[in-house]
């Protein structure tokens, strides 16, 4: 692998001769720009904007550009100048727990390797040391101009150094939160572990990028002068309103039947969850009424009743009005032989009270409690013309 700077490790007074090489490469497919009336390759010219004219990277320099525009050259020589002392130096400046660094701050990886014969031993003592204490060590270094933090951990049995971002250039995370106070229920934690745990593991190294695949296939179908078909991706679902539980429930579903997995109570009888749509939900408003006409058919069945009642209390209080009548004439032919005031005040008395026990819910009551009182009011009128 070649190597894209030379240094060493400053390991307290030991230093450890290496050679930075990268540990990734970008597998992306790169394109060029064309004219696409004729293929012609678009190139990017490098003029200047005073005099227009196309200039050599020899003739290119740096400078700071100004709040107001203006521009402040800046030499090499003017950075060489400035004190730098981690310019060719990898300095190891503390050791701590993995488990402390943030991975936001991970940014490229390299791998060190030790520089020459001399630099084995050393460096085979730094790596050792790392793994039988699970630390990592954290360091400052400097490449392509610029001062950088470095991650140095052991991968294997070689070292590796993460570049860190600095703490200041990680941003807050605090609007990047939902807004609204969400709360989730046990349940949900409930399906979204077993989905988890049905997902289960991978290996890493069977991971692979289908999109870089898919557009190798189309270069090499071009380049034979063959027109692959074209796939339309579906679109994206709209306009649903997601049940979170139905959802959770059939994920757990389908990530087992794709490994092969029967899930458990899977039967004839066994009701699927499925995502609630917003035009279900208005279908199930529109049968609202049928349940109010089931109400008013019970309402009609409780009248019925009530008129039923009604109709039996009446004939039972007509019956009543009968017995009353019956024994309101006899009362008033035994008080008809006895001319005494006080029996003809007490046979009154009787046929109010016995009118008065008598029902008033009817018409029929009424016009046989009058009856009664006229009855005795005849009677009685004699008497007292008699007694006077």
């Amino acid at each position: 692998m070649r190597s894209i700077w030379n240094g060493a490790i400053s390991f307290g007074l030991v230093s450890i001769p290496i050679k930075l090489v990268n540990a990734t490469e970008n597998h992306s497919i790169s394109f060029r720009q064309i004219h696409t009336a004729d293929g012609g390759r678009v190139r990017y010219r490098k003029v200047c904007e005073l005099d227009g004219e196309e200039l050599s990277g020899e003739e290119i320099g740096k400078a700071y550009e100004d709040a107001d525009g203006s521009m402040i050259p800046i030499t090499d020589n003017d950075l060489a100048s400035l004190p730098l002392p981690t310019a060719k130096t990898i300095e190891i400046v503390a050791f701590v727990a993995a488990d402390s660094i943030d991975p936001l701050q991970m940014d490229s990886v390299y791998y060190l390797s030790a520089n020459g014969v001399p630099a084995a031993k050393p460096y085979t003592l730094l790596r050792e040391a790392l793994k039988r204490s699970r630390k990592v060590a954290i360091a400052k270094y400097a490449l392509r101009g610029r001062e950088r933090l470095g991650m140095l951990r052991v991968v294997d049995d070689v070292i590796a150094m993460h570049g860190l971002l600095w703490p200041d250039e990680i941003r807050a995370s605090d609007e990047a939160a939902p807004e609204a106070d969400v709360s989730v229920r046990e349940a949900e934690l409930d399906l979204a572990d077993a989905l988890m745990d049905t997902l289960g593991e991978v290996d890493m190294s069977t991971l692979h990028d289908d999109y870089r695949t898919a557009v190798e296939e189309l270069i090499a179908a071009k380049a034979d002068g063959a027109v692959p078909a074209t796939e339309t991706a579906p679109a994206a679902p709209g306009g649903k309103v997601i049940d979170l539980m139905a959802a959770l429930e059939n994920s757990v579903k389908a990530a087992k039947a794709a490994r092969g997995e029967e899930h458990e109570g899977d039967g004839e009888g066994e009701t699927v969850a499925e995502v609630t749509q917003l035009n279900a939900r208005k279908s199930t408003a529109r049968k609202a009424p049928a349940k109010k006409s089931a109400s008013a058919k019970g309402e009609g069945g409780k009248a019925e009743g009530a008129a039923k009642s009604t109709a039996s209390k009446s004939t039972r209080s007509k019956s009543g009005q009968a017995k009353s009548s019956a024994e309101e004439k006899s009362s008033a032919q035994d008080k008809s032989a006895q001319p005494d005031k006080r029996t003809t005040g007490g046979r009154s008395s009787t046929a109010k009270k016995s009118a008065a026990a008598s029902p008033k819910s009817t018409g029929a009551k009424k016009s046989t409690s009058t009856t009664a009182k006229k009855t005795a009011a005849k009677k009685t009128a004699p008497k007292k013309r008699a007694s006077a």
